[in-house]
């Protein structure tokens, strides 16, 4: 996908989150990174905890949906945009949709668990209340070999 219909601050954002998958990464966490915006400050960070937390709901954008909403002291979180590394799960889509967050920009396709058009379109779907708009490509390449070199490491 083109690159060119994205803003350089939504590139400048996606790099933080590619920051928080690499710190996953050397936590031994699945590299997945997720950050919050709001009035292009960043409000919320986070990568993926499920290991170190025993915790199967740790995932990088349930972690920085939960602090953007302290934040913000309430469960919406609106005029905001989250950045995340990998296509969101269907648990943090539903997430997504339940703060009415209004923008999500991610990466790389999950085609094994996507909930953003690739096994499901949670985030599309026409019967809930909230539909973010959605981008995706940004910095495809550099969070899937990522992802790549964190699981081919593992085998």
């Amino acid at each position: 996908m083109s690159e060119d219909r994205f803003f350089a601050e939504d590139e400048r954002f996606m790099r933080l989150a590619l920051r928080e998958a690499e710190r996953a990464a050397e936590r031994g966490e699945a590299p997945i990174g997720a950050v919050v915006i709001r009035e292009s400050e960043v409000i919320a960070a986070a990568g993926n905890e499920r290991e170190g937390s025993s915790d199967p709901t740790a995932h990088a954008e349930m972690l920085a949906i939960r602090e953007a909403a302290r934040a913000l002291g309430g469960w919406r979180i609106p005029d905001s945009v989250l950045y995340v590394t990998l296509e969101p799960c269907a648990m943090c889509a539903g997430a997504i949709v339940l703060a009415r967050i209004p923008r999500v920009v991610y990466a790389a396709p999950d085609p094994k668990a996507g909930a953003a058009g690739s096994v499901l379109d949670v985030l599309g779907e026409p019967r809930l209340n909230h539909r973010p708009r959605v981008e995706t490509g940004l910095l495809a390449e550099e969070s899937a070999a990522l992802l790549e070199s964190f699981f081919a490491a593992r085998r």
